[in-house]
């Protein structure tokens, strides 16, 4: 989840469909990652929630929790709600450090609904006007739905690489992340955004979409427990 970036601009919008000029663009929709993330949480078991996960000093329970608190923020972020500010009009910090010991003893059903309501908030059309606030971040809202989607899909397969289970998505989703993942690269040179992802991992132009995605959130594809 953004906590000190904004990459601004950080994708095009799409071009218009073939209704006509001035059609508005479509917009992606985040069901598809949601429901891998909800598939992985119905099999993760107690006994793998302290296992190491690809984000460094991270563990399976602590990225759940993090995931937790992701779809909340994104959903308020869509819904244009914003956390009160300070009295120098600063927006308030992003969430603490994911810990598995804060992880809502519930998250099995918590989190799968927050995850609904998540991809219910940007499937209107309004969530993606003007600017939203996420971890105490204001960036385009346009950009902001994209953050969102990969925080999903990327987050998914991290708990799917740490837990050892199959992990794929939907062709369009993975494309949609692309985008921005290539222009956030290149904006930052490569050396990833701080709160978003680490450095680029070079993977293989040939390599599956889905691990070119991963090497640019500065993951390494073949990375394993």
């Amino acid at each position: 989840m953004p906590e000190n970036t904004t990459p601004e601009n950080a994708t095009p919008r799409s071009g218009a469909p073939d209704g006509g000029a001035g059609a508005a663009a479509p917009r992606p929709d985040l069901r598809d990652a949601a429901d891998r993330v909800a598939a992985l949480v119905a099999e993760i078991r107690d006994d793998e929630l302290g296992g190491p996960t690809p984000c460094e000093d991270m563990s399976v329970g602590a990225l759940l929790d993090h995931l937790m608190g992701l779809t909340l923020a994104f959903r308020l972020a869509a819904e244009k709600v914003s956390a009160p500010r300070g009295e120098d009009g600063a927006p308030p910090p992003g969430p603490g450090e994911p810990s598995a010991d804060r992880l809502d003893p519930a998250w099995r059903s918590e989190l799968p609904a927050r995850l609904d309501a998540l991809v219910t908030a940007w499937r209107s059309p309004a969530a993606w006007e003007g600017e939203a606030e996420a971890g105490g971040v204001v960036m385009p809202a346009e950009v902001m739905g994209l953050v969102a989607m990969n925080e999903l899909v990327v987050h998914g397969w991290d708990v799917a690489r740490a837990t050892g289970r199959p992990y794929a998505c939907a062709p369009e989703t993975v494309d949609g992340i692309l985008v921005f993942l290539r222009r956030t690269a290149e904006e930052t040179g490569g050396q990833g955004a701080p709160g978003l992802f680490g450095p680029v991992v070079p993977v293989p132009g040939d390599a599956p979409p889905l691990d070119r995605a991963v090497g640019l959130a500065g993951r390494d594809p073949a990375w394993r427990p």
